[in-house]
């Protein structure tokens, strides 16, 4: 049974940093293209940043370039996001997904998905 767990989340002032983890199981996590997407109150789901199984490929959404960092250790199937210069607009409830490598789709597009996380809240104070 796959299980996908995140954890990091916090509340912390703007400006500040957080590092978001996410750990799977039940799966060859390196089998795996991953991506965080997060979701505000009363705001479609987005796509954060993507990274293919291997490391070497990685996406960002416009508005965390520069700020935001996405890695992975394979070893130890966990995804990290590391987030600096957090702002009021990065409140959201942050999930990490899962996808067999080799997807045709967009980084960002959430249906392709197969395993999710429950999801930890990220609330930047201003």
């Amino acid at each position: 049974q796959v299980q996908v767990v995140e954890s990091g989340g916090g509340l912390v002032q703007a400006g500040g940093s957080l590092r978001l983890s996410c750990t799977a199981s039940g799966l060859t996590f390196d089998d795996y293209e991953m991506t965080w997407f997060r979701q505000a109150p009363g705001k479609e789901r987005e796509g954060v940043s993507f990274i293919s199984w291997a490391g070497n490929n990685v996406y960002y959404a416009d508005s965390v370039k520069g700020r935001f960092n996405i890695s992975r250790d394979n070893a130890k199937n966990t995804l990290y996001l590391q987030m600096n210069s957090l702002r009021a607009e990065d409140t959201a409830m942050y999930y990490c997904a899962a996808r067999r490598w080799g997807s045709k789709s967009w980084w960002h597009d959430a249906k392709t998905f197969d395993h999710w996380g429950q999801g930890t809240q990220v609330t930047v104070s201003s």
